[in-house]
């Protein structure tokens, strides 16, 4: 028998015998050993040891020069310091992989997103399908009939889901799964949207975006989708109100009307299907805005987040961003204390508008009860001492949003330090280098390539070793897409001083923690203001270039596409929508060249549902080409310097 077929029959043996037992809990994320990741790690984050202390990275070298009181205050907790050592990076490996935070509970007792037609059983008769072999994308059954605004499916047909399985692995990357309480539950960790299979060797590459991965369909193939209804295009949840006996007590003890379950639900379902594969909404603010799923070969990359909102703390804001990813984006429950200012919604509408359709009975709010929204979810909430269902701490200024935590909460599992998790993904992913460019590009092409890099300007912003100079540029003069550039304006307005807790305070937090503010000094006022639409329409960071051979499509929308073929492949509809990847070499192409930009967001603006969602790949009108006077090889040159000059060279 072939190994692979021992391996799957051992696999679901273990898996089914675990799964009867009621009593036993089982728990399972795929992570690969060293050998079968494709990328090296070779910042000096792994060769020594070294200390963040808010944001500001000290060498063994630097805390040589203080004397030895200051260093003792420097690498000190109670200052803020955290070491960062192989312990903690080996550590922010394993989470990377296999922590959720929790946040099973939210995806699949409430939000349902394995409990409708995209099913565990549909997923592991896909994987086994495979026979021990890789995939980039997992073609999955659905159980049963489905229609979602005019798309619709039937029982039996696959549906292409992006998700990633590595050569002999039995779960999809980021996919963890476990069994508790009588109930399988599947979670996502960061690998799920930011690593991918390399299909040549079936090895996995980290910090590399799943460019397919269509959480757009997933979402609405959930049966409480409307969970997530402040990352649809929503103007008021009122406009769905169809039955005026649904009513609950407010905030204010006056009698408020819910949504209609269903009728918010097909709303919410038209706008998430709508969502270009590799991209995800992660404002809420009522508006369709998906984003491109960003790499994370984040060493040197601040700030962080599409507009540059993680601009300080530590690891200079990566685990502020760190955090964000993993509490709103996955437990919408979290902003239950900002719903009123965020989105106009009473904090009992609000809860029990997510809670009413709830996968699980547990969570699934009864309307008819006379009930509270927020005492019913007190009654069965497992996390109490936090906002939602994810496992974490509230932040020493909550109810409070302030710049470091504009979520209002601390993401971590109870019984580590705070923060340590955030801090170890942070450093992890600070290792994380591009796997190597494999095509061959001469000295003299870079050269050439490097002088045009620089006679066109593209240095001004894309300068140093990651090709950032780590400023948001304001809307206006980037010209990218007006409405994402003010989605974080409601936040903003909320926004208070930040503080943190000391990284060494044990979880569940001691009674008096220690509180250390978060210096804010060293943030240029503008672009705080440009991050967070404090008078001002917003930005768009500087992105670094780093890994731009495994990172089209482009923008911060990934609506710059081009496939093989530059004259029919174009646009979103083009590549993704047909199920192709688009190429590097000419979608970085209709990066620089007018001409061909336009042919892209024609091709986009010709389906309306991109439209609808803001995908449409304007803005950044830098060109190199011959209307600023270069030459088509010198054009040709840049690409092949760009390509080649932001990956490692064999």
């Amino acid at each position: 028998m072939k190994k692979w077929n021992v391996l799957f029959l051992v696999s679901s043996f273990v898996a089914i015998c675990a799964l009867g037992l009621s009593q036993a809990d089982f728990e399972y994320g795929y992570v690969p050993d060293t050998d079968q990741i494709l990328n090296e790690h070779k910042t000096k984050f792994s060769e020594t040891v070294s200390y963040d202390v808010m944001g500001k990275f000290l060498t063994e070298e630097d805390i040589k020069s203080f004397t030895k009181a200051e260093q003792r205050k420097m690498v000190s907790p109670e200052n803020g310091a955290v070491k960062v050592d192989q312990e903690l990076i080996d550590l922010g490996k394993e989470l990377f992989y296999k922590e959720t935070f929790g946040n099973e509970i939210f995806l699949t007792d409430i939000l349902g997103f394995i409990d409708g037609p995209f099913g565990i059983p549909n997923i592991m008769k896909a994987i086994m399908e495979l026979k021990g072999e890789a995939t980039t994308n997992l073609r999955v059954e659905l159980s049963e009939d489905v229609t979602i605004g005019e798309q619709s499916w039937k029982k039996g047909d696959k549906i292409d889901t992006g998700l990633d399985v590595a050569k002999g692995a039995v779960t999809p990357l980021g996919i963890p799964i476990s069994y508790s309480n009588g109930r399988v539950r599947a979670g996502l960790s960061c690998a799920a949207c930011h690593a991918t299979v390399d299909l040549e060797t079936g090895k996995v590459m980290e910090g590399v975006p799943n460019l397919d991965f269509d959480s757009g369909l997933i979402t609405a193939l959930a049966t409480n989708s409307a969970a997530f209804f402040p990352t649809a295009e929503i103007d008021s949840i009122r406009d769905y109100i169809r039955d005026t006996n649904r009513t609950i007590e407010n905030t204010k003890g006056e009698e408020e009307e819910l949504p209609d379950p269903v009728a918010l639900e097909k709303a919410v379902d038209k706008t998430f299907i709508k969502w270009p594969k590799g991209n995800f909404d992660t404002t809420p603010d009522l508006v369709a805005n998906p984003t491109q799923t960003p790499h994370t070969f984040t060493f040197e990359a601040h700030p962080y987040g599409w507009n540059g909102f993680s601009l300080f703390g530590p690891f200079r804001g990566l685990s502020t961003f760190n955090n964000e990813v993993h509490s709103f984006n996955s437990d919408s429950l979290s902003f239950q204390e900002h719903s009123e200012d965020l989105f106009g919604v009473d904090k009992e509408v609000y809860m029990g508008t997510i809670l009413q359709n709830s996968a699980h009975k547990k969570y699934k709010y009864d309307v008819t009860s006379n009930q509270k929204p927020s005492d019913f979810f007190q009654s069965v909430d497992d996390t109490p001492n936090v906002p939602g269902v994810n496992e974490g701490v509230i932040p020493p200024t909550f109810p409070n949003l302030t710049m470091i935590t504009p979520n209002a909460t601390i993401v971590s599992s109870i019984g580590t330090e705070v923060g340590r998790e955030n801090n170890a993904l942070s450093a992890y992913q600070n290792t994380i280098a591009p796997p190597t460019y494999r095509r061959k590009v001469s000295e003299e092409t870079k050269a050439t390539g490097r002088e045009v890099f620089e006679r066109a300007g593209c240095i001004s912003c894309h300068a140093g070793r990651t090709f950032t100079n780590h400023q948001i540029i304001p809307v206006e003069e980037i010209k990218t897409e007006p409405t994402r550039a003010l989605s974080m304006k409601q936040v903003g307005k909320q926004l208070r001083e930040s503080y943190m807790y000391a990284p060494n305070t044990p979880t569940p937090l001691p009674d008096n923690p220690t509180v250390l503010k978060v210096p804010t000094d060293h943030i240029n006022q503008e672009q705080k203001k440009l991050a967070f639409n404090i008078n001002s329409k917003g930005g768009y960071k500087v992105k670094s270039l780093v890994g731009l051979a495994y990172t089209a499509p482009y923008l911060h929308d990934g609506a710059v596409a081009v496939g093989p073929d530059e004259i029919v492949d174009l646009g979103v509809p083009g590549t993704l929508m047909k199920g192709r990847l688009p190429n590097p070499y000419n979608s970085l192409k209709a990066i620089i060249d007018k001409e061909l930009r336009q042919k892209v967001i024609a091709a986009n603006e010709s389906v309306p549902q991109l439209r609808d969602v803001h995908v449409l790949g304007i803005g950044h009108e830098y060109w190199v080409d011959g209307s600023t006077g270069f030459t088509e090889e010198e054009q040709k040159a840049l690409i092949d310097y760009l390509l080649s000059g932001t990956s490692p060279n064999e």
